[in-house]
């Protein structure tokens, strides 16, 4: 079904743009120093499932409605930044009022951690139309485009979700031995709102629909 040059550049692309650092990336690099190894590896793992939502979407179709459709895709850009802004705050409440006091994040379940990082990603239009725009140019098109684009868009996310676990777990091991010093811990967990926030930012500032 693939050519095995294709195949080859398409994963050499996939992994240079996996290894480049993002808002997926930032995300779990906050989670896991924020809560530890665990929930560096839970976000990473929602992430790849919001991946796997816009894979389904790009093949079948779906994902073209954002391309066509400024209204859908200022409703769904607006909804991720909300839900990003939420976490951003929360993050930022939990930190202690005193310099010296350290109130770490509440713990939070591996699955609503990785439900975070999902719909984060999920909601993210910029991630549906890269999926469009970037699968069809390694797709044969005297095969079954729908199987191919599934395929790709399995191995590339398998990619991306291998690399941000490495780095939410790594991150994950350095935040939780910096967490036993209390101002660290309070400083930590401002950090994190900071990244949501920022996160969040970025989704509203940036430059909509591709031109």
């Amino acid at each position: 079904m693939f050519d095995p040059a294709t195949l080859a550049l398409y994963m050499a692309a996939a992994l240079a743009l996996n290894l480049t650092p993002g808002p997926d990336m930032l995300f779990c690099f906050a989670n896991g120093v924020s809560r530890g190894p665990r929930a560096g590896l839970a976000a990473a793992l929602g992430i790849g499932g919001g991946a796997a939502v816009h894979t389904m979407a790009a093949a079948l179709g779906l994902a073209g409605l954002f391309a066509a459709s400024p209204l859908a895709f200022e409703i769904l850009r607006w909804g991720g930044a909300a839900y990003l802004l939420w976490l951003g705050v929360k993050a930022l409440r939990s930190t202690a009022p005193g310099l010296g006091a350290a109130v770490p994040l509440p713990p939070r379940p591996a699955g609503r951690i990785f439900l975070d990082g999902m719909v984060t990603n999920v909601l993210n239009p910029k991630v549906a139309l890269f999926f469009i725009a970037f699968l069809p140019q390694f797709v044969d098109r005297s095969h079954d485009a729908v199987l191919q684009i599934l395929v790709l868009g399995t191995l590339g996310n398998i990619s991306g979700t291998t690399i941000n676990a490495l780095v939410g777990m790594s991150s994950g091991g350095v935040g939780r031995v910096l967490a036993r010093q209390p101002l660290v811990a309070r400083l930590l967990n401002g950090f994190t709102g900071v990244v949501f926030l920022g996160l969040a930012a970025r989704l509203v500032l940036a430059d909509g629909r591709p031109k």
